[in-house]
């Protein structure tokens, strides 16, 4: 039986855009052979050698960012003007690897009562990478700039909606002058990754996704003792407490919410208001919410557009309709939107019950969770009853309140008075179910080599 074809459709209309055959058994062990020799010539380049082809990728996409990013919002239906900003910040990290990686994995001296004693970084081999597609630029390129630059090669198992948009990135690395083989798209289905983990030519492997998709790679990771890194989801807390310059708290929350059609795993999803500007917090936030213009991604006036496919906007209308029925209160939308497309309307929930899907899960939609705490150490405690730990932030100008958040809080991230939001000079993973390992940074080059200890007596 072969291989159901991999499609690609357009959220906003449900329009079949493209087809691809998946690729063979064959074609794949022809690249992962590829992959291995090129691993051979590309661990021996130098870091100027890197550093240059990887400028040549930045110029790629800065020079070609309007038709990637149309290729972008056409394939998972996120707004335009935040596509073009994805392939702008891809360029920006591959510039920033380019510049900083022979300095974060420079020979380090140590000592040792021996004799001469150093620390060296190298790569481990071709490195796969399951990626998801929310964000099917950058989630890309935040793995592939700086393991390429650490002289690994790359294999991407890219979500099967977005085929092409992994197409696209394997083309901007061949175009700027990466030799054949270092880094490449496989066009395969989920059920082929344990298989691919399993092969002794796999070095490691990275996944970002869903709690079952990171449990998955992870137990085929260990089973054949392999490195893995994992960023999962998140049920990220945003605390406002009265100190809190409202006005600003209320339009970041608007943005932390719906970012990416609501489709993040650091999006703010369960805002926690101290009990004395709850109600002022929770009318400017429903306002804003409403305000907010849904429609055609492509269009600049476009705020929010489409959830990335049909199976998505089931999931969160379940979630939604479940959380209801235990007794939840809708103040803002709660209905799929009836027109073409995969619409979900901006959406605020509160008085939400213990046990209920947005209590307890990860809502990948435009949906806000509201709840009303008496203190600061109430918000944390709720801030921290969930399964998972990735992004959180906090709104106080009371730095009391700043330092107890900062060290209470169970997450990999905790911002204060700002927006969660990755940066390539920033590591970045979670804790808990939201998965382990560090993304960017000197610490996320460093996830992928060999930390190899050398004395010489």
């Amino acid at each position: 039986m072969s291989a159901p074809v991999i499609a690609s459709r357009n959220p906003a209309t449900g329009e079949l855009l493209k087809t691809f055959e998946p690729h063979t058994r064959a074609e794949v062990k022809a690249r992962l052979k590829r992959a291995t020799t090129a691993f051979e010539h590309h661990r021996r380049a130098s870091f100027a050698e890197r550093s240059d082809l990887m400028a040549r990728v930045a110029g790629i996409l800065e020079t070609e960012k309007a038709s990637l990013a149309r290729t972008m919002t056409l394939e998972m239906g996120k707004p335009l003007r935040a596509a073009v900003q994805e392939v702008e910040k891809c360029a920006a990290t591959c510039r920033y690897y380019a510049d900083r990686a022979a300095g974060f994995l420079a020979d380090e001296p140590a000592s040792s009562p021996v004799g001469r004693a150093v620390i060296k970084y190298q790569p481990l081999g071709p490195i796969l990478a399951v990626m998801p597609w929310n964000f099917p630029f950058w989630q890309v390129f935040r793995f592939a700039a700086p393991a390429l630059m650490a002289g690994n090669v790359g294999l991407l198992k890219h979500a099967s909606n977005v085929p092409q948009c992994a197409l696209a990135i394997e083309q901007v690395f061949a175009r700027a002058g990466f030799a054949e083989g270092v880094f490449q798209t496989l066009l395969i289905g989920s059920g082929g990754v344990a298989e691919l983990i399993a092969d002794s030519r796999v070095a490691a492997v990275t996944l970002t996704g869903s709690v079952v998709a990171g449990s998955s790679v992870a137990a085929a990771a260990g089973r054949h003792i392999k490195k893995s890194v994992l960023e999962l989801g998140g049920s990220d807390p945003f605390i406002v407490m009265p100190s809190a310059d409202l006005e600003r708290a209320v339009s970041t929350a608007v943005q932390a919410r719906t970012i990416n059609n609501g489709q993040s795993c650091i999006a703010a999803k369960r805002f926690i208001v101290h009990q004395e500007i709850a109600p002022r917090f929770t009318q400017l936030f429903v306002e804003r919410m409403a305000a907010l213009k849904v429609g055609d991604p492509l269009l600049e006036t476009t705020d929010i557009g489409p959830l990335a496919t049909e199976e998505v906007l089931q999931g969160l209308v379940d979630q939604v309709d479940r959380t209801v029925r235990l007794g939840a209160k809708v103040l803002l939308g709660g209905k799929r939107l009836p027109r073409p497309g995969w619409f979900f309307p901006p959406t605020v929930l509160a008085d939400i019950p213990p046990g209920s899907p947005a209590f307890n899960d990860e809502l990948f939609g435009p949906v806000a969770a509201l709840f009303v705490v008496p203190n600061l150490e109430q918000a944390i405690q709720m801030a921290n009853d969930t399964p998972f730990g990735l992004g959180s932030c906090l709104w106080s100008h009371d730095t009391r309140e700043q330092d107890y958040f900062i060290e209470h809080i169970q997450a990999g991230l905790a911002f204060v008075n700002s927006m969660v939001a990755s940066d390539p000079r920033l590591p970045f993973g979670g804790v808990k179910q939201s998965g382990y390992g560090r993304e960017l940074g000197c610490h996320g080059i460093r996830e992928f080599v060999n930390i190899k200890s050398v004395v010489v007596n």
